[in-house]
């Protein structure tokens, strides 16, 4: 089993490669030549030297220490924004986001307080979606939940999607936005951070950037599989055909444009014409409904609903009808007031003063 300088010295290196140690040394307070006997195992680090280091090196306190990583950390992956013409990609509201991750991984801590070993993946995309099965699009937060126990959560008051991993249970939050298309990428791409492994702590701009083009290319062979794909007559394809196609694959029209250009290296004309305008347009245009309902406004509607699991929800509720949690976690998750939240709360009985003092000998 590995010391804890030689956990220390691996971070440093992966952060820090240039810094000289000496440097590092003095940043945590140490002398530089305890901070060498540490790393060389001939002397402990303290508690206070470790929570140091942890901080300057943004490292988990508890692998540093036990080589294992802390099953209740929040470590997370986002979806960044893509500037196409730059090709910079960022999560410029990342820091207003922090708050509401930290709510979502609270009401799994408060659920279930001993970590768990989740439910091994599929490895590939092709793996999940012969798992997720016919049409997952429509109801692919339900499917990712029965299927493969990740769990979906729907909150406006995220700036993009997330993923991670808290004692054991996969997350995938979004934003409520009624984006329905956006959504199902999104859900995609942050499966894919799940599937591949992405939730690390410390990496570099480049090793970001390189995780999110793999998710994304993970969405894309998803949603839109090269041999689905090939399988369309291009050519003959009218405004009426590709809304068909778009509203069955759950994509936007840019998406699709900007996969079939990827592979292809151009497009065909219909969805030349249709790449730059909004994909509600055509839909609206030139999609038919086979009810009488209004399919298109209900998928909004439904994308921009406060969203928990159900079987989240439910052990808080038995928490709080035995007296282990309070309402205010389960008030959240439902966004409503706390006193407006009607369970079955334990009654507590009231204690008579005299008979108190009398038990405490007072």
């Amino acid at each position: 089993m590995r010391s804890i300088g030689e956990r220390v010295l691996e971070r440093v290196r992966q952060v820090r490669p240039t810094t000289l140690h000496r440097d590092i040394a003095r940043e945590i307070e140490m002398p530089p030549d305890a901070f060498s006997r540490a790393l060389n195992g001939k002397r402990a680090f303290s508690s206070i030297e470790l929570a140091r280091l942890a901080d300057l090196l943004a490292a988990d306190i508890h692998w540093l220490i036990t080589g294992r990583p802390d099953p209740h950390r929040l470590v997370v992956a986002a979806r960044h924004d893509f500037d196409h013409l730059t090709g910079r990609r960022d999560v410029p509201k990342r820091d207003s986001d922090e708050q509401v991750l930290r709510d979502i991984a609270l009401a799994y801590h408060q659920a279930h307080p001993e970590p768990r070993d989740g439910r091994a993946l599929p490895e590939s995309p092709d793996e999940v979606r012969a798992a997720l099965g016919e049409d997952f699009v429509r109801p692919f937060a339900d499917r990712l939940e029965s299927r493969f126990g990740v769990d979906v959560v729907r909150i406006a008051d995220l700036s993009t999607a997330y993923s991670f991993t808290i004692g054991g249970h996969r997350v995938i939050a979004l934003p409520a936005t009624g984006n329905w298309f956006w959504e199902n990428w999104s859900m995609a791409h942050e499966l894919g951070h799940l599937v591949l492994g992405h939730h690390d702590q410390g990496l570099s701009e480049s090793g970001r950037d390189r995780h999110e083009a793999a998710a994304n290319a993970f969405a894309a062979d998803l949603l839109l599989p090269r041999e689905s794909l090939a399988a369309i007559g291009w050519d003959r394809l009218d405004a009426a055909g590709l809304a068909d196609l778009v509203w069955r694959w759950g994509v936007s029209t840019d998406a699709l444009a900007r996969r079939l250009h990827a592979l292809n290296g151009h497009l065909p004309n219909a969805v030349r014409e249709w790449a730059g305008q909004p994909t509600q347009r055509l839909l609206r245009r030139h999609w038919a409904s086979a009810s009488d309902r209004d399919e298109i406004t209900l998928r909004m509607d439904a994308a921009a609903q406060r969203r928990f699991p159900l079987r989240l929800q439910n052990v808080h509720l038995s928490g709080i009808e035995s007296g282990a949690l309070g309402k205010g976690t389960l008030a959240w998750m439902l966004g409503i007031d706390p006193d407006a939240l009607d369970v079955d709360i334990p009654t507590v009985p009231e204690v008579d003063v005299d008979d108190l003092a009398k038990a405490l000998d007072l």
